[in-house]
């Protein structure tokens, strides 16, 4: 039976990490790691509540989290999940599904944004549009490959920001990516915060100043002085 682990990178995330983890403690298939990148909140004392996996890290950055994450693993199959986003109820059989094709390299799933906003319906159509037709997921769509994949990739490239992206990228020239028909579902907070057409242009910035050979840490300088 192949085994999978999940593996959460968290900051502050008191909010929502139970919502998240609740729902996948009966499945004794799956480990669930948890790795704090220094939260000032209850993050670390609700993951130990909750008996999960759980790792506290200096260094600041998803990418080192997920990369501690993945070197604990015990898993054939890692996924990347965000603490903010729950996974479909049946994302195992699609995991597996998908991963069986030996011409897929990695999968991810379609994207659901927990909101009324009609504006939110056209963001999660162009995403899921992108995904499936240029096999270019992002970090919130829980991709999933096998962890001896990743640990042949090298894992994420040590950068503040666009971590997820040019892991993608590396992974698409090895092949396949597959978008699983089912939708994680995950928080409006980002869009919440700053508006739809805010967030979907910040987000648009970050990917032109990327290619446009611009560091990730300026990028990221740039990020985080936006309002929280």
């Amino acid at each position: 039976m192949t085994s999978i682990s999940l593996i959460i990178p968290v900051l502050n995330e008191a909010s929502t990490l139970e919502k998240t983890v609740l729902r996948l403690l009966d499945d004794t298939e799956i480990e669930i790691i948890v790795v704090d990148g220094g939260s000032q909140d209850e993050t670390v004392k609700i993951s130990q509540a909750l008996g999960v996996k759980v790792f506290c890290c200096n260094q600041t950055g998803r990418a080192h989290q997920m990369n501690i994450g993945a070197s604990t693993a015990t898993g054939e199959i890692l996924i990347f999940l965000h603490a903010d986003t729950i996974l479909p109820q049946d994302y195992k059989h699609w995991v597996k599904t998908t991963l069986s094709n030996p011409k897929i390299i990695a999968g991810a799933f379609e994207l659901k944004i927990d909101s009324e906003k009609l504006s939110l319906r056209l963001v999660e159509a162009m995403v899921n549009l992108r995904s499936r037709f240029l096999s270019l997921p992002y970090g919130d769509q829980a991709f999933f490959l096998y962890a001896s994949v990743f640990r042949d990739m090298g894992g994420f490239a040590n950068m503040p920001i666009m971590e997820d992206y040019e892991f993608i990228q590396r992974l698409r020239r090895k092949g396949k990516i597959s978008i699983a028909p089912v939708s994680v579902i995950t928080s409006d907070r980002r869009w919440r915060k700053l508006g739809v057409i805010k967030t979907t242009l910040i987000n648009q910035l970050i990917i032109i100043g990327y290619y446009l050979g611009i560091s990730p840490d300026r990028l990221a300088a740039f990020y985080r002085r936006q309002p929280k």
